[in-house]
């Protein structure tokens, strides 16, 4: 893991939604506190029971939110994107971290103390709503997600899942192809299934023509069956 100063880039472009509320001054002060964090495929960015002390940028790559359950097995809450937002929930409620963060891929991750966090939100107004809308925006995303994993049967929790990381991540050049790729575990993380589940389903969305498979790379086919699948559940 390399840590560099981030006093030589545009921090505006970098953080712009976060950025344009603050006045010369508080910029100033932010961009005197970044640093820039590279992390590794599979690199652990904090663990769960944590104390949080950073709020985090994802600049590029992918990262998931993700907890361990019961036997040893994980549930993947949450993707983040490029640039989005995390690891500063538990701070503001004043706990640890319930959650684990883990890099997809390499990823650079921008990071500013939550100390100086509080010092702009006490002092701006606009700061303070930012995380408020990130924070709504967050648990509006949740409490879906709560919904989906729990009263939809298998086909209809995988079929949801792949339409969600095409929200997330996109597609590459070929409008078809999934712009991430998960090992067959974190898509039954993500689905809430066994992994045994997940490859069975992905074989029967394949032997169905809704899907293509090529290893880790998945090709959307029939986006409109797999939403109908997805909304019966």
């Amino acid at each position: 893991m390399v840590k560099t100063n981030l006093s030589d880039i545009k921090v505006q472009k970098l953080i712009a939604d976060m950025w344009s509320p603050l006045n010369e001054e508080q910029r100033e002060y932010l961009a005197n506190h970044f640093t820039l964090q590279n992390y590794k495929k599979n690199e652990v960015i904090y663990c769960e029971d944590e104390t949080p002390t950073h709020l985090m940028c994802l600049l590029s790559g992918k990262v998931k939110i993700y907890k361990d359950g019961v036997g040893g097995r994980s549930q993947i809450i949450r993707v983040i994107k490029p640039v989005e937002y995390f690891g500063y929930r538990a701070y503001f409620s004043d706990e640890d971290y319930i959650t684990a963060a883990a890099a997809f891929e390499p990823s650079v991750i921008c990071q500013i103390p939550m100390s100086v966090i509080t010092t702009l939100v006490t002092q701006n107004n606009g700061i303070a709503m930012f995380f408020i809308k990130q924070l709504s925006k967050a648990l509006g995303v949740a409490d879906e997600r709560t919904v989906n994993l729990t009263q939809k049967h298998i086909r209809g929790r995988l079929a949801e899942s792949l339409l969600f990381l095409k929200e997330s991540y996109g597609l590459e050049e070929d409008g078809s192809t999934l712009s991430i790729y998960l090992s067959r575990e974190d898509l039954a993380n993500l689905s809430n299934m066994t992994t045994s589940n997940a490859i069975r389903t992905l074989s029967q969305f394949a032997s169905e023509r809704l899907i293509t498979i090529d290893g880790r790379k998945i090709k959307i086919i029939e986006e409109e069956k797999l939403k109908k699948i997805s909304k019966i559940g």
